[in-house]
């Protein structure tokens, strides 16, 4: 049976996968969500022989049904190749008492690259099949991956353009010089005087601007989403989830059916989502361990059943996931509300109009597979140097934040089932703030002599994503006001 979507503020409107894909958002706000989510077809021993691209097919299959096999397989063997530097494309590595998915082997060296490389081949397929005629306009805000991965995605891109706004003062400085290094007619990358949510809010208000969207519509040009409210990042999520079972079971980590723990890094609640879903395709995940960093929204909220942004936002040596509204979390409270579109739609109008709402008690015994953590910044550089001390393994910030909420996980619980880290970035993304955990009398080292010192600590070549930045002339440098991103898109389409 197809899967077809709907948002999770009118059950009405009924999309396929690649017509969602193509609009990325529904048009009065909602996130297009799956009416069913369909049993893995091939058991779990069988997809334990398989490699990543064969167990993607077999997920991606069911989930994007209008996708003929030839599509899918095309999209899927253009995505996953030499770009990639193993060919495990996302490894598991033991350390310190859990598995660590490495999701960090593609171009940008974040998880991001996961399922954006995959997006420009799905969404250009989707056009083709949906006969658009118009230049799709990838819309997106960053906190520091999705912006590079995107880029780096459609840049060049035939029918394509790609614009990028990220909080000019909120990312690393790799990061940024990711982004404004980045080649191609096609792209634009555009620093705002704010941070993440502001960023984030300015690309929703665009989406939901009848007026531009007619005027785009008039000028050859309509918009989508590379985001990951966009279903065309959170599928292709979902894969990785179900590789890492397959790839324990074929070390006989674990045994057929075992059940696992997932502990995810988490912002904008996508890649946590992603792992539920593939609980809901058949995985076996015994829990999911939401962890946070300063930013805890996500922690109250499970500790609480209150979501409220209403706080100060902090700055942390976690980028990635200084986010206080965790869009994709609405795609669960949508499900937990008993796939109720206006309760949900209340539910956005309030966290919209007051900063927050609170769920109901039959809501929140939903969550009961969710377990909230958060890490300060000081326990971030002590689980990054503890871990470095004890096995040698070096992690990132925003994987170290994972680690120490699994370490608070099995303190509370005397759990001991095993688990799954996502690593979803390397270290050299963050060096700095990696070698002042681990050698702090390099602290005032300039970012790229911090770079050869890693190398030389952690035995792991430089990859190929930071030695190219190294001398890359910076090709963007526009700056702007929230309230100017509008005006910014126009002047890069030409359409002032």
């Amino acid at each position: 049976m197809a899967v077809l979507y709907h948002s999770t503020r009118n059950n009405d409107a009924t999309v396929t996968a690649s017509q969602a894909i193509l609009q990325g958002l529904s048009t009065e706000g909602g996130l297009f969500v799956p009416d069913h989510i369909p049993a893995l077809e091939k058991s779990l021993t069988e997809l334990s022989k398989m490699s990543y691209q064969e167990v993607a097919y077999e997920v991606m299959k069911l989930m994007l049904s209008d996708f003929t096999e030839d599509e899918l397989k095309a999209c899927i063997n253009n995505a996953y190749d030499s770009k990639f530097d193993t060919d495990k494309i996302a490894p598991l590595v033991k350390a310190e008492g859990a598995y660590y998915l490495e999701l960090f082997h593609g171009r940008t060296i974040a998880f991001k690259d996961m399922a954006l490389s995959i997006l420009p081949h799905l969404m250009t397929t989707a056009a083709k099949k949906n006969d658009v005629k118009n230049e799709i306009v990838i819309l997106t805000a960053t906190s520091g991956d999705t912006g590079k991965a995107a880029l780096e995605g459609f840049a060049s891109v035939p029918g394509t353009r790609i614009i990028v706004f990220y909080p000019k003062n909120g990312v690393s400085a790799i990061q940024e010089k990711q982004m404004v290094t980045q080649k191609g007619a096609n792209t634009f990358v555009v620093g705002i005087k704010g941070n993440f949510d502001d960023a984030q809010t300015g690309v929703k208000k665009m989406f939901g601007d009848k007026e531009l969207a007619a005027l785009l519509d008039a000028n050859g040009f309509q918009f989508s989403s590379a985001n990951s409210i966009n279903i065309g990042r959170l599928v292709p999520q979902m894969v990785y989830y179900v590789y890492a079972y397959a790839q324990l079971l074929a070390s006989g980590a674990i045994g057929d059916g075992e059940e696992i723990n997932v502990v995810v890094p988490t912002g904008n609640f996508g890649n946590i989502l992603a792992a539920y879903y593939a609980k809901e395709m058949g995985l076996p995940i015994k829990k999911f361990i939401c962890a946070s960093n300063d930013n805890k929204v996500l922690f109250d909220f499970f500790s609480t059943g209150t979501y409220d942004k209403n706080r100060e936002f902090i700055l942390t040596t976690s980028p990635s996931m200084d986010i206080l509204i965790s869009s994709n979390l609405e795609r669960l409270i949508y499900k937990i509300a008993g796939e109720d579109a206006e309760a949900n739609a209340a539910f956005m109008k309030s966290l919209n109009t007051e900063g927050k709402y609170s769920i109901t008690e039959e809501m929140k015994a939903k969550l009961a597979d969710f377990f909230g953590g958060y890490a300060t910044e000081q326990e971030t550089a002590d689980i990054i140097k503890k871990i470095y001390d004890n096995c040698g393994y070096v992690i990132d910030t925003h994987t170290a934040v994972a680690a120490c909420v699994y370490e608070q996980y099995k303190a509370a619980t005397d759990d001991n089932t095993k688990t799954v880290i996502a690593s979803t970035a390397s270290p050299y993304k963050f060096t700095r703030s990696v070698m002042a955990a681990i050698a702090p009398e390099k602290a005032d080292d300039e970012d790229f002599a911090l770079v050869d010192a890693l190398s030389k600590l952690s035995k792991v070549e430089i990859p190929d994503a930071i030695a190219e930045i190294r001398t890359a002339e910076v090709l963007h440098k526009t700056v702007c006001e929230v309230e100017d991103m509008c005006k910014e898109v126009k002047g890069f389409l030409g359409i002032n």
